[in-house]
């Protein structure tokens, strides 16, 4: 941790996520051992990935956004309210233009602007829409630290990042062995499941940058962050974990994963 805090937040912020990227290219690794992956084990990892979103929404993101914005003065939940539903509409105005296509679903629902792409590509576009709050989020929280506001601490941010890498390693596996299934080569089928968490870096040295350039905004930003996951949870995982009726699996995996979170963010935070 001493060599962490020894660098610039936006460094930092770099750092976390290469470390979340090298997750995901880790989880897409396993198509080089699997050519497909248990539907029930799928979905399980899917509800995972959504509990550790939804927990680290609220621990690591509107919890701090709430309390920075009660030490200014101000109303606490007005920064956090309004900056969550900002964070959902930039979702939802992305998910209506990028084209991209939802796990187990057919080409013919492809969602975004009708193109002609392969089913491949619009299903790594899909993941990587929800990688961009992943990387916002934890680039936030180490530009929270850089900001010096006394709710935001290194371990907290560390703890987010760490949180987002465990769930990034099902995601890439998610998108590498169905490419795989598909008859994709293993390698390309790799490649394009550790691309899809490339975004995950520029998006988190972004928000760093962001909140250190204009600190007023840093509870806005937190909350924005939160709200992008939830959209992302509500609107992607939680459906594709339930699209084979496996419900009791992907439900114990989103408690698990929210467990887990809750657990690294108050142990750590």
């Amino acid at each position: 941790m001493d060599w962490l805090s020894s660098l610039a937040p936006v460094t930092q912020a770099l750092v976390a996520t290469l470390f979340t990227w090298f997750v995901t290219m880790l989880g897409a690794g396993l198509v080089f051992f699997f050519r497909t992956i248990n539907r029930k084990l799928l979905d399980g990892m899917l509800g995972f990935a959504a509990g550790v979103m939804i927990a680290a929404s609220f621990w690591s993101l509107l919890a701090p956004a709430i309390e920075m914005a009660a030490e200014s003065g101000g109303p606490a939940w007005v920064p956090a309210t309004v900056g969550f539903l900002l964070g959902g509409a930039f979702l939802w105005s992305v998910d209506k233009i990028l084209p991209h296509l939802h796990l187990g679903f057919p080409i013919e629902e492809a969602e975004g602007i009708h193109t002609h792409w392969r089913r491949s590509i619009l299903l790594v576009l899909a993941i990587t829409l929800h990688n961009i709050p992943e990387g916002l989020a934890v680039g936030v929280a180490f530009g929270a630290v850089g900001a010096g506001l006394p709710s935001a601490t290194l371990a907290g941010a560390v703890a987010l990042a760490l949180g987002i890498g465990i769930q990034n390693f099902p995601e890439g596996a998610a998108v590498s062995v169905p490419l795989r299934r598909e008859g994709m080569s293993r390698v390309k089928s790799f490649w394009y499941g550790q691309l899809s968490g490339a975004v995950e870096p520029v998006a988190g040295v972004i928000g760093a940058a962001a909140v250190i350039l204009m600190r007023p905004i840093l509870p806005y930003a937190l909350a924005f962050a939160a709200g992008a996951m939830i959209y992302v949870v509500v609107e992607e995982l939680i459906p594709e974990s339930q699209l084979k009726k496996n419900t009791d699996i992907a439900t114990i995996g989103a408690m698990l994963g929210f467990a887990v979170m809750m657990t690294l963010d108050v142990a750590l935070g």
